[in-house]
């Protein structure tokens, strides 16, 4: 960040500048907060329905027009590779389009008033009206597909919102609000808003926002909710630790290729990440040779090259933590099967760990590299339990062909998701994507998040 107030762009492996945004001050943040809640308090200024609809229909269309500009952009500023970026924009257009079908469901239902005397002789219904004036705060690691999943709801819903991206990858997120002006949203329902850490705290703890949605660090997330304004909702996403159980019926060479791609899909930089597996103690070392094998052959470079299947990690420190991380493991005697080293100031090689300490970082937070450990169990029991010990819970999975096992991993694992034969950073966008205890607070997915920004409203007529 300069002097100027101006936000420096960069390509996340080779440092190089691929682009600027001019910072928001507090006093335009404030004008936008007092528009947004004027807007809202007027009916009269509400954008009607099928209006709404058209807006968002018009900039699927742009984004599908501008389909590989958009994905270039995601893996540049980002560090996705370009192959995944493009299915990020697909997953992007396909949550507008899902606002849209989803606008139907905001539906009220009638009460029944007659069921004591005290009701008889009324009729009652709910209606769903926005929440008033959104903020939201969003992460680097999907700077398309998150900001839709922010912001899109907000349009649909009605809701003025105010959008600030990662410091590492605004550009996305600007194209997004360019897009939806281009397709007739009036701005002052959508303000693209990148800012300094100060500002970002005031105006998302202002009493004005009736909705804050965050997606980033626990810490972060965790801090701000405990400063929010009372009576201002929220919807916290932060990361997790992802266990996933394996049992001796598995059928291992299928499920290699899945656990690769949930490991090391976006270099490990995803909060529902493949990290910890266990396994039973005549297979864990099979198993983590089979996942070392092709993690190796992971072609790790710039993202934006069509031969990259890992990207960098986004800032350089981020290599230095998990280089110092696995150093820690390896001192206490955890074996590398596969990377345990930096290739440049900006990489990091897929890494495969093999019974690191239970007590060592890599065990115990969430990772958010390319690294997956293996830890063996003498009895399904203790996989579950240490599956279950740490104080965040997000998706889970395990691998099994008996459907006792699977089922009871799905009863007993501390997660809001089992996947059952399949990797833990498995999504689909209509789906409820939530974190429990320190992991999140409320529940992601666009219908649930145009849920959240809205509100009942109960009318009872007295006959």
């Amino acid at each position: 960040m300069s002097s100027a107030k101006i936000l420096e762009v960069v390509n996340p492996f080779d440092r190089e500048q691929i682009g600027e945004v001019p910072l928001v001050s507090w006093d335009s943040i404030d004008a936008f907060l007092t528009q947004a809640s004027r807007l809202h308090a007027n009916r009269k200024n509400w954008l009607p329905t099928h209006q709404r609809a058209a807006i968002l229909r018009k900039a699927g269309q742009l984004m599908q027009d501008r389909f590989e500009d958009l994905a270039f952009q995601i893996a540049n500023e980002g560090g996705k590779p370009i192959v995944d970026a493009r299915v990020e924009v697909t997953r992007a257009i396909d949550g507008v389009g899902l606002c849209i079908s989803e606008m139907g469901a905001l539906a009220g239902k009638q009460i029944p008033m007659d069921l004591t005397e005290a009701g008889a002789g009324r009729i009652a219904f709910t209606q769903r009206e926005p929440i008033g004036p959104v903020v939201a705060i969003s992460a680097f690691n999907h700077p398309l597909n998150l900001i839709v999943h922010q912001v899109a709801p907000a349009v649909a819903t009605g809701c003025p919102v105010l959008v600030k991206p990662a410091d590492d990858t605004p550009l996305s997120c600007k194209a997004f609000t360019d897009i939806l002006y281009e397709a007739g949203l009036p701005e002052e329902w959508c303000r693209f808003v990148p800012c300094d850490i100060p500002t970002a705290e005031k105006m998302a703890t202002d009493p004005r926002v009736a909705f804050f949605t965050f997606i980033g660090s626990g810490k972060v997330g965790w801090t701000l909710r405990s400063k929010l304004a009372p009576g201002t909702r929220c919807a916290l996403e932060h990361g997790g630790a992802a266990p996933v159980i394996i049992d001796d019926t598995a059928d291992i060479q299928t499920m290699i290729p899945s656990l690769v791609k949930g490991g090391f899909y976006h270099s490990g930089q995803v909060c529902v990440s493949v990290q910890r597996i266990f396994a039973p103690n005549d297979l864990a070392d099979d198993i983590a040779h089979h996942i070392a094998d092709a993690a190796s052959k992971l072609m790790v470079g710039n993202a934006i090259h069509e031969d990259t299947d890992a990207g960098p990690l986004i800032r350089p420190p981020e290599v230095a933590r998990v280089a110092s991380w696995i150093d820690e493991a390896k001192d206490a005697g955890t074996k590398v099967i596969t990377g345990g080293e930096k290739l440049s100031e900006t990489t990091y090689a897929p890494t495969v760990l093999l019974r690191p300490p239970h007590e060592a970082k890599v065990s115990q937070q969430e990772i958010f590299g390319p690294v997956v450990c293996v830890y063996d169990y003498d009895t399904i029991e203790a996989a579950i339990q240490q599956a279950n010990a740490l104080p965040f819970a997000f998706q889970a999975s395990v691998f099994s062909k008996s459907m006792g096992i699977a089922m009871r991993a799905v009863e007993e694992l501390d997660a809001t998701a089992v996947m059952v034969n399949d990797h833990t950073a498995f999504r689909v966008d209509w789906m409820p994507f939530a974190g429990r205890k320190q992991s999140g607070y409320g529940t992601g997915g666009i219908g649930y998040t145009m849920h959240d920004m809205t509100q009942d409203k109960l009318a009872i007529i007295n006959l």
